[in-house]
């Protein structure tokens, strides 16, 4: 059996990321009271002891948000230790800077949850943060939503998520640009500013880190080939621990300046090398607005 709980901020894409899951044939519960999980996880588990029973895979996700009960979402760690070990619980948090989740109220002229005549809406989201801070300090995996539409959190969530049928952990190597936001489901960050930038060259400046003429100018840099190899000899060592821990997730952010051609390159040439020695390899370059799996 399989549980997932989807939590975030009001606005963060918690109800599309629970679509998804649903689109993908996980019996979905949105706002469920935060109290009723273990009981929610050992009665389902009651009906799949046989494993014959077509209930025995079964998947179910919930999203608990802070509409709950403030003292069941104090004791969130309590609760989750109550449920059966037997069960893959994975805690999916999602979040979006500040001015983000108030831009998107205002777009969608929708009351906050927490909002009233005496709270304002940056009040709210600021004390939500407060309210759920520990689901935040639980989770497995991460997102910040700050940069996606709906398409491109439904495409993570499905990649991430949804379609991860093999047991082991998920990695993804993830391409960003320091001009934005260092991306906070990072697990492991590397910086490759220092590298030579195919910016400067005015006929590379257009093009990405997968177009070839961008990948031959990098390949042909001692220091950007090393600087990959070094990445490559920490990550094997350090991957398999990770992996061995029962992590469900891992993230590896590679930085450059804007996001488009360095680390493009370094992140792609670093999933080429790990993409068969783990069940569950993808790729995304976030700058690009694109997902590969």
């Amino acid at each position: 059996m399989k549980l997932i709980i989807i939590s975030g901020r009001s606005g963060s894409g918690k109800s599309t990321a629970l679509h998804m899951l649903e689109d993908v044939g996980f019996y979905c519960i949105d706002n469920l009271p935060a109290g009723l999980l273990p009981e929610l996880a050992s009665q389902t588990l009651a009906h799949t002891t046989n494993a014959n029973s077509p209930e025995s895979n079964a998947k179910i996700a919930v999203s608990i948000d802070a509409r709950n009960d403030p003292g069941d979402l104090s004791r969130f760690p309590t609760l989750i230790g109550k449920i059966p070990s037997a069960i893959n619980t994975s805690i999916i948090y999602l979040d979006a800077n500040n001015d983000i989740l108030i831009r998107r109220f205002s777009e969608t002229r929708r009351k906050h949850p927490l909002s009233n005549k005496s709270v304002s809406l940056k009040e709210a989201i600021e004390s939500e943060a407060v309210l759920l801070d520990a689901i935040a300090s639980m989770a497995d995996l991460s997102i910040d939503t700050s940069n996606m539409n709906l398409h491109e959190l439904r495409e993570l969530i499905r990649n991430r998520v949804g379609e991860k049928s093999q047991s082991g952990m998920s990695l993804l190597f993830q391409s960003f640009g320091f001009k934005g936001n260092v991306p906070i489901d990072s697990d492991f960050v590397f910086d490759v500013r220092c590298l030579a930038n195919p910016y400067w060259e005015i006929t590379l400046r257009p093009l990405t880190g997968l177009d070839q003429a961008v990948v031959k100018f990098l390949r042909s840099h001692d220091d950007v080939n090393n600087m990959i190899e070094d990445i490559i000899h920490y990550l094997e060592r350090w991957l398999p621990k990770f992996n061995a821990a029962n992590r469900s997730y891992t993230t590896v952010a590679i930085g450059c300046t804007g996001g488009q051609h360095r680390s493009v390159y370094v992140a792609n040439a670093l999933y080429t090398h790990f993409e068969n020695q783990f069940n569950d390899v993808q790729i995304r370059h976030r700058e690009m607005k694109n997902i590969l799996s």
